[in-house]
């Protein structure tokens, strides 16, 4: 964890001259400025324009000063809060916090202020958020906002181009089908990328829970679990197929699995492998590689089940407010919320990381020359959905413990992969496990 410097000189310059301008001209005394903490962990490409967002809003006014501190991993932010809150300390305006897949329950925690409570009393004005109100990702079932949807991405595939060139595919795209994909992923071993032709960093993501979702087919029963207070996983023959195939594929060196501490998008980005299963979160840092060249698609989907594909459910974090502070520094709070949220700036956060539109004005304001120009027309079609209400299967899922259902999920599909159970076994298993865990506190 570190402290970030968050005032590049030139920009400290001119806001110290200002100051002094104001001092000597008469025009008021000066004010100290109202402190933001916020507690944030992003890749180090999107920690960059993070920093270089609240470098600007740091110069362009004096009444508020945001302060960053960044944590190595998501997952190391709650339990930092929780323990300020247990010492009874100060805490941090804003924390990048995962809702879960139960996000009121994050919601009533004392330490948490729900957002639409702040925007009641400081709204803010002439926005207008992207995604659909519909979708349960950090809202209640009221559909209001409950956290600044800031960090919110969706998985997509990704692919080099001069690996399928290479391979003498005509067009140089993959096929959206698992069994038209694998087709090509044979070619791609034997032409272009026999150590990597498809690899991933979102393992349970996409051979679970968007194997659903693309599917068009619930994730859990109780229509993904927002119809009764218990759900329950059934993994049927879509799932059991699905992993069987993943097995032969790692079998046959078709899907690597990385080794210990290696980033999978930073094989794909260093262009070792062909094919990359990730977040929509990479394509800012993607695009910045000038020896990269790639592009992307939505998932793969099996046209045996659904005529055509769903949408990935949507996930990534958002920026939590907290409670405890004064009435001057939640307005200060949202003011900075509000900034954000401003077209051109929202706007740049979407174009520079990939992380979805924050508001419509943003996507509105990128243009199709954005698309065009990265070689990715397609994600303006992939994003465009969410501004829409979800389909039932789509909105989203909730379910009680799910990190650690999920971590349960993770080690199982590993043991599977890596052929110490059939599919049949592990998700069966799984199945077992997870009931177990939801019933725990």
């Amino acid at each position: 964890m570190k402290l970030h410097a968050f005032e590049r000189t030139p920009r400290l310059l001119r806001t110290r001259l200002a100051a002094m301008l104001v001092s000597v001209l008469g025009f008021g005394a000066a004010q100290a400025a109202t402190d933001v903490q916020v507690w944030v962990s992003l890749i180090p490409h999107n920690q960059a324009v993070f920093d270089d967002l609240v470098d600007d809003f740091n110069s362009e006014q004096n009444e508020v000063r945001v302060e960053i501190k960044t944590f190595n991993t998501s997952r190391e932010i709650e339990p930092a809060l929780l323990e300020r809150v247990r010492d009874k300390q100060k805490t941090p305006h804003l924390v990048q916090i995962d809702d879960n897949r139960n996000p009121e329950a994050l919601a009533a925690q004392k330490h948490i202020a729900p957002l639409h409570t702040l925007l009641a009393k400081y709204p803010i004005k002439h926005a207008q958020w992207f995604v659909a109100p519909q979708n349960l990702s950090m809202r209640d079932a009221r559909g209001r906002l409950l956290a600044f949807p800031y960090m919110i991405d969706v998985p997509v595939m990704f692919y080099n181009i001069r690996a399928f060139e290479k391979a003498g595919m005509s067009p140089a795209v993959p096929q959206r089908s698992w069994y038209g994909l694998q087709e090509q992923l044979v070619d791609l071993a034997n032409k272009a990328t026999r150590n990597c032709p498809a690899i991933t960093d979102q393992s349970v993501s996409v051979n679970l829970e968007n194997l659903a979702a693309v599917n068009n087919q619930f994730f859990t029963s109780a229509d993904n679990g927002t119809k009764a207070q218990s759900a329950a996983f059934t993994f049927d023959t879509t799932f059991v197929r699905h992993l069987s195939l993943m097995i032969a594929w790692v079998r046959s060196e078709l899907l690597v699995d990385p080794e210990p501490n290696v980033f999978a998008p930073d094989l794909f980005a260093a262009d070792e492998c062909s094919v990359l299963w990730s977040e929509s979160s990479n394509i800012g840092r993607f695009i910045e590689l000038d020896t990269l060249k790639f592009g992307l698609t939505g998932l793969p989907y099996y046209p045996q089940v659904t005529k055509a594909p769903g949408s990935p459910f949507l996930d990534g974090t958002g920026l939590w407010a907290t409670s405890g502070h004064t009435d001057e520094e939640h307005k200060a709070t949202v003011k900075f919320l509000a900034w954000l949220a401003e077209p051109d700036n929202a706007a740049r956060w979407y174009q520079e990381t990939g992380f979805l539109p924050l508001t419509k004005q943003a996507f509105e304001q990128t243009g199709e020359g954005y698309y065009k120009d990265h070689g990715i027309e397609p994600w303006r079609d992939l994003v465009a959905v969410y501004a829409k209400p979800p389909s039932e299967t789509g909105r989203g899922f909730k379910i009680k413990n799910y990190p650690q259902i999920r971590e349960m999920f993770h080690q199982k599909l590993d043991e599977a992969l890596g052929g110490q159970y059939p599919a049949v076994t592990a998700l069966t298993t799984a199945k077992s496990e997870a009931s177990r865990i939801m019933q725990g506190k």
